[in-house]
Formats: C-alpha cells, structure tokens, sequence
C-alpha cells in the first residue's frame, strides 16, 4: 500500500465516511460495509481492478484509525507521517489483508489469502483445494416386518449422473485443447461471501460455476457431443440392495460410490435408511416382538389346543393350554426363540403374547334355567358386605376411564405457618 503514503491530502474520515469524532465501532462498522462492497470477487471482472485499489484504500484507512497512536499521529501531520521519504515511521511492509478480515468476520474471514495472493484475479500462487470426495445421497426405504424377519434383495434401477464415457470426463472433443478458466484462474474452485445473519459475513468456496470446477473449459466447437462441456450424463444403471435379518428400524444400507458422479470427485455413497412399516399384529421391541393372542371365555376356562397365529415366515403358531389353569386378561405367554433373529448367529429373541379374552354378547343364553345352570358350574359369589345404610343407585355400564378426573376440580389449599 505504499503507492498510497505519499498522498498527504487523502482524507481518511472521508474515505470511510465517518466524522473524526467517531469512535472505534463506527469506524469498524464502517471499514466492514466499504470491504464487504468493494471486494474484488464481488464485482463484475471489468471492475475488478479499480475495485481492488478501492479495497486497498479503505483498509489502509482502517488499519491507521483503529489504532489510536497513529490515529493521533494522522491528526496531527497527516499522511506524511507514514511516509518513509519524509521521516515517517511507515506502515512496515504492508497491510496482512487476513488480519482486518478475521478481526471483521469473527475469524471467518479470508484466511488462506496470503495478502490476497491466493484470491483469484489477485496473482499469487495456491488456491482451495478441490473437493477429494463427492456428497452422499441419502434416502428412506419403507420395509415389512416380513421382509426384516425374514432379510430381502431388492433390485431397482437408478437414474444417475455419471463421467461421460464418450470424452472419458474431459468434456472435449478428443485432441482438443481447453482453456484456463478467466474465472476461477484454473484454481476449480471460486471465493464467495455468503450472508450468515444481520451484519455477519463468513467466507466460503464454490465450483466455479463457467468450468464446473474443472479449472479449463472448452469453447463450444471443441465441445463433446455426448455431454455438451458439462463432463457427465445422465444413465439408468441397475442396482440392488441386501436387508439382512434382524435388521433394525433407522438401519442405514450402504453402496459404496454408486451416488451422482461429478466431474474431479469421487463419487459418494448411495444410502438407504430403513424405515419399518407398523405391523397388523406384531409389535416390536429390539429382538422381541409381542401380540396379542386371542381367546374365548371357554378357552381361558377350559383350555385349548390350536394355532393362535401366522409368523412373519407363514408358519403357524401352536398352543396347548391345560384345562384347569385359566388364563386371565393381559396374562402374558413367553415363547421362547420365536421373536426377531439376531444379525449374528442363529438365535432369536422371543414372543410374547397378552391374552385378550373374548366375553359373550348380552343375551347368550336364552333361559333362566340355563344361566341357573352356568351359575351352579361357576364359583359362586364373593360373601355380602354389611353396611348401617345401604342406598341403591343408578350406573352408566359403558363409561370410559379416560373421563376420570376430566370435570372441574375444587381444590382448597391450606397454607402453614
């Protein structure tokens, strides 16, 4: 910057517009608008030199008035007190562009720049590195319990961008030279400033959007047919995927490097996320599946010897229950090694099943006699309860216990001292 010590009737309140009464923030807040506007990747390329200069300015302004000795010394001698030729103590050897920008943006500003060697349009050497690895593609997969009890290959056929065959990648015609990108200087790759929030700024990089990253295009004439420049196409390709059994609910299948090709990456991985589908009559619970199972009132008091259902591979379930061991309402039944099978292995967890009795409809029976019967087969009444009053009363005998406690309540508190 020191084309810029010389000139002693620079104004540096008026290149940043502030009054000299301003204090540090209004200069920060002032330097961050002007180097936000005048950067030169923010400019159109026929802009960019005059842009670069006015980017040097106002950061030459900056890095005098932040600090308060050689802002008193501007004040007092001008200019001249930075210039070497005159006695002045100089600026050393030049603004560090990365330090004004990290203390501006919060250590999100342009490191890596090298005083602005590395910004594209700006000389210097290196630049950002290219993506090694393309992005994954994730994506959900809707599965049966049967399918994860039993493990299941699905076939599908992907639509996806692949390297073109036709100019292995290159997006030329074969022989043909390319260019070096006017954009991104070869580098693949631009700067570019994206808006985190009110007055916060962080510094990014993108595929140079004219080469698609490659740091060379092709004019249009040199251009390959198949993929017109762009370096990939579109193709069907067949793939499929193993659900092991066992495997669970948010289970991710994986296949490797069969995602979107871009040009200059290695593909990323094609993902499934397994999602199960709610199941009719099992319920899951790691490697333990649970249902309901079934019976009549005769059942749960005399016992039985048929199949209570169908696993999830077809099979029937058998049961024998003895006669004189009744099975009550929400009992639970264990069998063992019937419940999901393990990854690893040919175990299983096991089933549970919570006995649901079917009662009789109202009006069963049609006479007197017969319930007069059933009476005398069934345990007879629990003992009366002897009260001093006795008031009969009338009942709903279809409630519902969510009701419970549903109406307003009085509550009366009593507060001790």
């Amino acid at each position: 910057m020191a084309e810029q010590h010389g000139a002693d009737n620079t104004d540096l309140y008026a290149l940043l517009g502030v009054d000299k009464s301003a204090d540090s923030n209004e200069i920060k807040k002032a330097y961050r608008k002007l180097a936000l506007k005048h950067h030169p990747d923010k400019v159109p390329e026929d802009q960019r030199e005059e842009s670069e200069h006015m980017f040097k300015r106002v950061t030459q302004a900056y890095e005098i008035l932040r600090d308060d000795d050689k802002r008193e010394m501007y004040d007092r001698h001008g200019m001249a007190a930075f210039d070497p030729s005159r006695g002045g103590a100089g600026m050393g050897e030049g603004v560090d562009i990365n330090d004004f920008l990290e203390q501006m943006f919060g250590g999100m500003g342009m490191g890596g720049m090298g005083g602005m060697g590395g910004m594209p349009g700006m000389g210097g050497a290196g630049g950002p590195r290219k993506p090694r690895r393309g992005p994954d593609e994730e994506s959900k997969y809707t599965v049966s319990l049967e399918d994860l009890y039993k493990g299941k290959t699905v076939k599908f056929a992907a639509n996806k961008s692949v390297h073109c065959a036709t100019c292995k990648g290159t997006g030329g015609k074969e022989k043909a030279k390319s260019q070096q990108c006017d954009r991104c200087h070869g580098h693949g790759m631009v700067e570019i400033l994206r808006q985190m929030g009110p007055g916060l700024v962080a510094r990014d990089t993108a595929p140079c959007d004219r080469c698609q990253g490659s740091g060379n295009y092709f004019k249009e004439k040199d251009r390959c047919k198949k993929c017109k420049g762009k370096r990939v196409i579109q193709e069907t390709k067949p793939l499929e995927i193993y659900i092991p059994r066992g495997a669970y609910q948010g289970e991710r299948i994986i296949l490797e490097g069969e995602a979107d090709q871009f040009p200059d990456q290695t593909p990323g991985n094609l993902v499934f996320v397994l999602v199960e589908e709610p199941h009719d009559v099992f319920n899951r619970v790691g490697n333990d599946l649970s249902a309901d199972l079934e019976i009549t009132l005769a059942e749960a008091l005399c016992g039985f010897s048929r199949v209570v259902l169908t696993h999830l591979d077809g099979r029937g379930i058998h049961i024998s229950h003895p006669r004189g061991k009744i099975l009550h309402p929400g009992q639970v039944l264990k069998v063992a090694g019937e419940g999901m099978p393990m990854k690893r292995g040919e175990d299983k967890g096991d089933l549970y099943l919570v006995v649901k009795v079917d009662f009789p409809e109202n009006g069963w029976l049609k006479d007197e006699a017969a319930y007069e019967s059933l009476a005398k087969l069934l345990p007879g009444p629990a003992p009366g309860i002897k009260a001093d009053e006795v008031d009969d009363v009338e009942y709903d005998d279809d409630a519902d216990i969510d009701e419970v406690c549903q109406s307003p309540q009085t509550w009366k508190l009593t507060y001790v001292s």
